[in-house]
């Protein structure tokens, strides 16, 4: 079998995991008992009086309909004013009746039975800043957008795969949150404006496209399966916090690539991997990061900068030369 026809196969059953996994969940949710949005709960939920986007009257514009079993969200649609809404911890999956609240600014999704954002409306959503769908059944994020959205977070969903993220449909996104899903890779996380990448609890084993990442300030790596830091580049001009806490890093050579972003970075975090526990470990990396401040939430002290500028290392390298 040649090597694309391994691919294809591998694809394949990818797909057919995928559609076993969307029949389960959908037959969980024939099972539930229905429960639609009533005016009764409309009533009770309604908060924040204020005066509409015309100024002309005044509406409630805050919704909170948390916890209440909800699998329909029909009636929704014609409250048109409303700006913040919480629908966490329901049992919805389709959200299409929110088309036309084209004021909202800020929705809560959490804990719900969303599956892919394909068919959903929230890219037309022209003033949605802020987005969570954490703890949902989402497995890719195609079709997720929004001009104004800032922040979004997935964190706590089955993502395998970055692979269809439009970032031209999201190109003031700030904030990413993506704790807790399946990503083997960072590549296709391309959001020129991405300011806070959080990855921690994932299947990382490679940082790929991060050269695309110029205005990241804040990558968070915490507790994947990274050997090594390849991946981080000089492009990466505005990094300031990197935290790789308990991964698979073993070897001084695995640092090589934090002197690429050396010139910025402000705060690492190495705690919990193999090399933490090697002797000059903190020695060795202040020496080669003289603008680091904070190393394993430790500052850094004038002493520590002089002692390591004084100290010879042996060359980091070496290890390379061995191998060959």
């Amino acid at each position: 079998m040649s090597v694309s026809d391994e691919d294809e196969v591998l694809k394949a059953e990818s797909e057919e995991e995928d559609e076993e996994k969307e029949k389960e969940i959908s037959g969980q949710e024939d099972k539930l008992e229905s429960c639609p949005l009533t005016q009764d709960m409309m009533a009770k939920s309604l908060s924040l009086l204020c005066r509409t986007g015309n100024g002309l009257s005044h509406a409630y514009v805050r919704l909170d309909l948390k916890s209440k079993g909800l699998t329909d969200l029909a009636l929704i649609s014609s409250f048109i004013h409303l700006r913040y809404l919480d629908i966490s911890s329901n049992h919805l999956s389709d959200f299409s009746p929110l088309a036309g609240l084209t004021q909202l600014l800020w929705v809560k999704g959490d804990g719900n039975l969303l599956q892919r954002f394909e068919g959903q409306p929230f890219g037309q959503l022209t003033y949605l800043q802020w987005l969570s769908f954490a703890n949902n059944r989402l497995f890719d994020v195609k079709g997720i957008g929004g001009p104004a959205l800032e922040t979004l977070n997935l964190t706590g969903n089955g993502i395998q795969t970055m692979q269809g993220l439009e970032y031209h449909n999201l190109t003031n996104l700030v904030t990413l949150e993506l704790r807790g899903n399946c990503l083997e890779t960072t590549d296709a996380i391309y959001l020129p404006n991405l300011r806070h990448l959080y990855l921690a609890q994932n299947n990382l084993k490679r940082l790929e496209g991060l050269e695309k990442l110029e205005n990241l300030n804040t990558l968070h790596l915490r507790d994947n399966q990274l050997e090594t830091l390849d991946g981080l580049s000089p492009n990466m001009k505005s990094l300031q916090y990197l935290n790789v806490r308990g991964n698979l890093i073993s070897s001084m050579r695995a640092l090589r690539n934090l002197v690429s972003v050396g010139q910025t970075l402000k705060a690492l975090v190495l705690l919990e991997n193999p090399l933490a526990k090697t002797d000059d470990y903190r020695m060795y990396v202040i020496s080669h990061l003289p603008q680091l401040e904070r190393l394993d939430k430790d500052p850094i002290t004038a002493e520590e900068k002089s002692a390591a500028q004084e100290k010879e290392f042996e060359d980091e390298f070496a290890e390379d030369q061995e191998d060959n």
